[in-house]
């Protein structure tokens, strides 16, 4: 009979199975769509009689489209379907635009020679060229202050203003067309593209007109731009590149996920990491990206678990340092309320506040403490000591008084050396930045009281080497990720310095052999385990 805790790890290993599995079964829906039968309701493709096409581009404040009230900012004519290209035009900003208002652009696919609104066989996709986003605070020397022309500036704004939003705008417009001369069945038309797609007679035969699209994933954050008062004109860059249908029915899905993470209070922000994700990544390499961290999903709920399981039913501090369990603690919320400070991406963030939170239920563990409450007062206590862990305490505390000459000036000067040549938000910014700078560049320097403590004992037997191989898997994933998702350089740098204090530790393992004689993790010894009895017959 399987215990508890290997049923659980067997259903969340078969649920991420079958996940994966179901995943791969409709990305192969998705990407491959079943042609007209013989005898089918066939619906033919308009873009097979070869007819001139033209496109323009009107803006308007108007999210219903008049005649009178749209300005023309583009028009290709001769417009080729086959050939990509890339033009910047300057877009004259309306008083109500400038005064946080929204423009919109009205992008008409139709014949040449002839008005969008006069003909029949036109298609129109319409796009918000600006939105809102809460500035981003600035940043100054927190020294020297501000020049006094950003200080008359600030003055002149009320203290509400800094936190309500204001419209940006959209420098990009990209544009697609499915070029694929394909015959769909009527009777089985897919849901995402029926959407897109204009349906008209011709005799006895059924066409559609050219599908066009456009990609909002390509609207980055990074790219937006704050519209002022006296913003008269913006420049607008329109590129066009033809797009399949299975890449087509693909990037309809991605934005329809976008748009379900703002709908469940994902922010701008939030949703323009994973924009980066499907934009900047080849198509392949998203694939690559997709069971990478589905992987990493899988390996994070592992080494929780296991590490949770291991802290749980630790007895004994034998072997394990206390400082080093205390720094990690530090550091992790540390990096937590920096992430914070950065508005990093919820994809980095909570991952990080679930470990914060991990780390300090560990440290009460690790100091023996119960909080007893008193009304409203709370007394900790703390545990006492063997004299093997008092043994522990002291390697630990020698290997941390000869590494604090070397950390506390570097942390120091690295601190000093940032207020006088970096700018920041505020005091809190600064403060945060040299506590994580100090982490990510010397925190690794804090595991050597750990290695320190394994080498004086000759034995790595008392660390969790569970939860250590799932996050060795994870640290491997984490170098794939430091170059996808946007995160600071710190931090991704981080990612590959954890590389190195791992095979340390593979090195210890294999230069001290498991001894049988040792105390275990739980404060136990084999040898100490009493002997079955022989079955008898």
């Amino acid at each position: 009979m399987w215990r508890g805790r290997s049923s659980l790890t067997s259903l969340v290993v078969g649920v991420f199975v079958v996940y994966v599995a179901h995943t791969c079964w409709v990305m192969y829906g998705i990407v491959h769509t079943r042609p007209c039968p013989a005898h089918g309701r066939c619906i033919q493709p308009y873009l097979a009689q070869r007819p001139k096409l033209q496109l323009s581009v009107y803006t308007t404040t108007r999210s219903n489209l008049a005649e009178n009230n749209v300005d023309l900012v583009l028009n290709v004519e001769d417009f080729d379907v086959e050939s990509k290209f890339e033009r910047t035009v300057n877009v004259s900003v309306p008083k109500k635009t400038r005064n946080n208002g929204t423009l919109y652009a009205y992008i008409f696919l139709h014949h040449a020679g002839t008005l969008p609104w006069n003909d029949g066989k036109q298609v129109h996709l319409v796009s918000p060229l600006t939105t809102y986003m809460v500035p981003k605070p600035e940043e100054v020397n927190l020294l020297t202050g501000e020049p006094a022309a950003q200080q008359i500036e600030a003055e002149k704004r009320p203290p509400s203003a800094l936190d309500e939003p204001v419209s940006h705008w959209r420098p990009r417009l990209t544009l697609n067309v499915m070029v694929d001369k394909f015959v769909f069945d009527g009777a089985s038309l897919p849901a995402d593209v029926q959407r897109y797609m204009k349906v008209i007679q011709l005799g006895k035969t059924v066409h559609y007109l050219p599908i066009l699209f456009i990609d909002q994933l390509s609207n980055r954050v990074k790219d937006l731009m704050v519209i002022n008062r006296s913003s008269t004109e913006l420049p607008l860059t329109v590129s066009y590149d033809k797009i399949s249908l299975g890449r087509l029915r693909f990037w309809i899905h991605m934005q329809d996920a976008v748009y379900s993470l703002q709908q469940f209070g994902f922010s701008e922000k939030d949703a323009d990491e994973v924009k980066g994700i499907f934009v900047d990544t080849n198509l392949y390499f998203l694939a690559l990206t997709f069971f990478v961290a589905a992987f990493h999903l899988l390996f994070d709920f592992l080494a929780f678990k296991n590490d949770i399981s291991f802290w749980k039913k630790k007895k004994s501090m034998i072997g394990m340092s206390t400082k080093a369990v205390l720094w990690r603690c530090f550091s992790t919320v540390v990096i937590f309320l920096f992430l914070l400070d950065e508005q990093t991406s919820l994809l980095v963030l909570v991952p990080a506040g679930i470990g914060a939170a991990i780390e300090l239920w560990k440290v009460k563990k690790a100091l023996k403490m119960t909080v007893v409450w008193r009304g409203l007062r709370p007394t900790f206590q703390f545990g006492a000591y063997s004299e093997s862990e008092r043994r522990t305490e002291e390697y630990d505390a020698q290997a941390m008084k000869y590494l604090s000459y070397l950390l506390y000036p570097l942390c120091i000067g690295g601190a000093i050396y940032s207020l006088l040549n970096i700018k920041y938000k505020s005091w809190y910014s600064w403060l945060i930045n040299s506590f994580v700078n100090g982490v990510y560049a010397f925190g690794f320097l804090f595991m050597l009281p750990q290695l320190f403590v394994n080498y004086k004992m000759k034995s790595v037997a008392h660390l969790p080497w569970k939860a250590f191989t799932y996050k060795a898997f994870n640290t491997f994933i984490d170098d794939v990720f430091a170059f996808i998702i946007t995160m600071p350089t710190s931090h991704r740098l981080a990612c590959f310095r954890d590389d190195v204090v791992f095979l340390v530790y593979l090195y210890q393992r294999w230069l001290y052999p498991v001894d049988k004689s040792r105390v275990n993790e739980f404060g136990e010894s084999y040898e100490e385990t009493p002997q079955r009895k022989p079955h008898t017959d």
